[in-house]
Protein backbone atom coordinates (compact mmCIF):
# COMPACT_ATOMS: atom_id res chain seq x y z
CA UNK A 1 0.00 0.00 0.00
CA UNK A 2 2.93 2.38 0.39
CA UNK A 3 3.15 2.63 -3.42
CA UNK A 4 -0.37 4.06 -3.69
CA UNK A 5 -0.90 7.75 -4.36
CA UNK A 6 -4.19 9.63 -4.37
CA UNK A 7 -4.49 12.67 -6.61
CA UNK A 8 -7.17 14.69 -8.40
CA UNK A 9 -8.64 12.89 -11.41
CA UNK A 10 -8.16 14.35 -14.87
CA UNK A 11 -9.42 13.76 -18.38
CA UNK A 12 -6.44 11.49 -19.05
CA UNK A 13 -7.77 9.12 -16.33
CA UNK A 14 -11.22 8.65 -17.78
CA UNK A 15 -10.59 5.55 -19.92
CA UNK A 16 -9.36 3.65 -16.85
CA UNK A 17 -12.15 5.13 -14.71
CA UNK A 18 -14.72 4.06 -17.31
CA UNK A 19 -13.36 0.52 -17.27
CA UNK A 20 -13.73 0.29 -13.48
CA UNK A 21 -17.17 1.89 -13.66
CA UNK A 22 -18.32 -0.63 -16.29
CA UNK A 23 -17.07 -3.57 -14.20
CA UNK A 24 -19.12 -2.42 -11.19
CA UNK A 25 -22.20 -1.67 -13.26
CA UNK A 26 -22.01 -5.09 -14.97
CA UNK A 27 -21.84 -6.84 -11.59
CA UNK A 28 -25.12 -5.18 -10.59
CA UNK A 29 -24.37 -5.44 -6.87
CA UNK A 30 -23.53 -1.95 -5.62
CA UNK A 31 -24.54 0.86 -8.00
CA UNK A 32 -27.95 1.74 -9.45
CA UNK A 33 -26.60 2.36 -12.96
CA UNK A 34 -27.47 -0.18 -15.65
CA UNK A 35 -25.37 -1.52 -18.51
CA UNK A 36 -27.25 0.91 -20.76
CA UNK A 37 -25.50 3.83 -19.03
CA UNK A 38 -23.71 5.87 -21.68
CA UNK A 39 -20.07 6.83 -21.56
CA UNK A 40 -21.20 10.47 -21.55
CA UNK A 41 -23.34 9.87 -18.44
CA UNK A 42 -20.41 8.15 -16.75
CA UNK A 43 -18.14 11.02 -17.67
CA UNK A 44 -20.53 13.61 -16.23
CA UNK A 45 -20.89 11.54 -13.05
CA UNK A 46 -17.12 11.33 -12.43
CA UNK A 47 -15.74 14.44 -14.12
CA UNK A 48 -18.66 16.85 -14.36
CA UNK A 49 -18.14 20.56 -13.70
CA UNK A 50 -19.26 20.47 -10.05
CA UNK A 51 -17.63 17.16 -9.18
CA UNK A 52 -14.34 16.80 -7.30
CA UNK A 53 -12.94 13.40 -8.28
CA UNK A 54 -9.79 11.69 -7.08
CA UNK A 55 -7.98 8.55 -8.20
CA UNK A 56 -5.71 6.11 -6.43
CA UNK A 57 -2.79 4.98 -8.54
CA UNK A 58 0.05 2.55 -8.15
CA UNK A 59 3.44 3.66 -9.31
CA UNK A 60 1.80 6.84 -10.56
CA UNK A 61 0.26 4.96 -13.47
CA UNK A 62 -2.07 2.02 -12.81
CA UNK A 63 -5.46 3.29 -11.67
CA UNK A 64 -6.68 1.27 -8.67
CA UNK A 65 -9.84 3.15 -7.73
CA UNK A 66 -11.58 6.48 -7.49
CA UNK A 67 -14.03 8.57 -5.56
CA UNK A 68 -16.15 11.62 -6.22
CA UNK A 69 -17.09 14.33 -3.74
CA UNK A 70 -20.12 16.58 -4.18
CA UNK A 71 -22.56 18.47 -1.99
CA UNK A 72 -25.33 16.12 -0.89
CA UNK A 73 -27.95 18.82 -1.53
CA UNK A 74 -28.13 22.34 -2.86
CA UNK A 75 -28.62 25.50 -0.81
CA UNK A 76 -29.44 24.74 2.82
CA UNK A 77 -28.06 21.21 2.55
CA UNK A 78 -24.81 22.23 0.86
CA UNK A 79 -22.76 21.83 4.06
CA UNK A 80 -23.18 18.02 3.90
CA UNK A 81 -20.91 16.15 1.50
CA UNK A 82 -21.77 13.07 -0.50
CA UNK A 83 -19.21 10.70 -1.94
CA UNK A 84 -19.13 7.63 -4.18
CA UNK A 85 -16.30 5.14 -4.50
CA UNK A 86 -15.18 2.41 -6.87
CA UNK A 87 -12.16 0.15 -6.59
CA UNK A 88 -10.86 -1.86 -9.53
CA UNK A 89 -11.86 -5.52 -9.17
CA UNK A 90 -8.16 -6.42 -9.48
CA UNK A 91 -7.29 -4.19 -6.49
CA UNK A 92 -10.10 -5.15 -4.11
CA UNK A 93 -9.00 -6.38 -0.70
CA UNK A 94 -5.70 -4.45 -0.81
CA UNK A 95 -6.83 -1.50 1.32
CA UNK A 96 -7.50 0.88 -1.58
CA UNK A 97 -11.07 1.53 -0.44
CA UNK A 98 -9.90 2.41 3.06
CA UNK A 99 -7.31 4.84 1.66
CA UNK A 100 -9.91 6.46 -0.61
CA UNK A 101 -12.42 6.68 2.24
CA UNK A 102 -9.95 8.27 4.64
CA UNK A 103 -8.77 10.68 1.93
CA UNK A 104 -12.33 11.69 1.10
CA UNK A 105 -13.07 12.52 4.76
CA UNK A 106 -9.95 14.70 4.95
CA UNK A 107 -10.79 16.34 1.64
CA UNK A 108 -14.39 17.01 2.73
CA UNK A 109 -13.15 18.69 5.92
CA UNK A 110 -10.61 20.69 3.91
CA UNK A 111 -13.40 21.91 1.62
CA UNK A 112 -15.47 23.04 4.62
CA UNK A 113 -18.10 20.32 4.73
CA UNK A 114 -19.53 19.74 8.20
CA UNK A 115 -20.89 16.22 7.66
CA UNK A 116 -20.93 13.44 5.07
CA UNK A 117 -23.90 11.36 3.99
CA UNK A 118 -24.15 8.26 1.85
CA UNK A 119 -27.68 8.10 0.47
CA UNK A 120 -27.71 4.58 -0.92
CA UNK A 121 -25.39 1.90 0.49
CA UNK A 122 -26.63 -1.50 -0.65
CA UNK A 123 -27.25 -3.65 2.44
CA UNK A 124 -25.55 -6.71 0.91
CA UNK A 125 -22.30 -4.78 0.38
CA UNK A 126 -20.86 -6.01 3.67
CA UNK A 127 -17.27 -4.98 3.03
CA UNK A 128 -18.29 -1.37 2.34
CA UNK A 129 -20.59 -1.23 5.36
CA UNK A 130 -17.84 -2.57 7.65
CA UNK A 131 -15.36 -0.06 6.20
CA UNK A 132 -17.70 2.91 6.58
CA UNK A 133 -18.44 1.96 10.17
CA UNK A 134 -14.69 1.69 10.91
CA UNK A 135 -14.27 5.16 9.41
CA UNK A 136 -16.93 6.58 11.74
CA UNK A 137 -20.21 6.33 9.80
CA UNK A 138 -23.48 5.16 11.30
CA UNK A 139 -26.52 3.69 9.60
CA UNK A 140 -29.21 6.29 10.21
CA UNK A 141 -31.91 4.87 7.97
CA UNK A 142 -33.01 1.83 6.03
CA UNK A 143 -34.73 2.02 2.66
CA UNK A 144 -36.66 -1.27 2.48
CA UNK A 145 -36.15 -3.19 -0.77
CA UNK A 146 -34.87 -0.03 -2.49
CA UNK A 147 -32.15 -1.71 -4.57
CA UNK A 148 -32.74 -4.27 -7.33
CA UNK A 149 -29.68 -6.52 -6.93
CA UNK A 150 -28.70 -8.42 -10.07
CA UNK A 151 -28.52 -11.81 -8.29
CA UNK A 152 -30.53 -11.41 -5.08
CA UNK A 153 -33.53 -9.40 -6.22
CA UNK A 154 -34.83 -6.57 -4.05
CA UNK A 155 -32.62 -5.76 -1.05
CA UNK A 156 -32.48 -2.90 1.43
CA UNK A 157 -30.29 0.16 1.05
CA UNK A 158 -28.89 2.17 3.94
CA UNK A 159 -28.42 5.86 4.55
CA UNK A 160 -25.12 6.36 6.40
CA UNK A 161 -23.97 9.57 8.07
CA UNK A 162 -21.04 11.08 9.89
CA UNK A 163 -20.46 14.49 11.46
CA UNK A 164 -17.09 15.84 10.31
CA UNK A 165 -16.92 18.57 12.96
CA UNK A 166 -18.44 19.08 16.38
CA UNK A 167 -21.78 20.85 15.80
CA UNK A 168 -21.09 23.06 18.83
CA UNK A 169 -18.35 24.65 16.71
CA UNK A 170 -20.18 24.94 13.40
CA UNK A 171 -20.43 28.38 11.87
CA UNK A 172 -23.64 30.27 12.47
CA UNK A 173 -26.26 29.26 9.92
CA UNK A 174 -27.74 31.80 7.54
CA UNK A 175 -31.28 32.92 8.34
Amino acid sequence: MKDIQIRPAGEHDFDAMWSIFCAHVAAGETYPFTSATSRETGHAYWLGPDVASFVATSGGERLLGMYRLVPNQVGRGHHVANASYMVSPSAQGAGVGRLLGAHSLEEARRRGYLAMQFNYVVSTNGSAIRLWKKLGFSIVGTLPKAYRHKRLGYVDAYVMYQLLRDPDHWPTADA
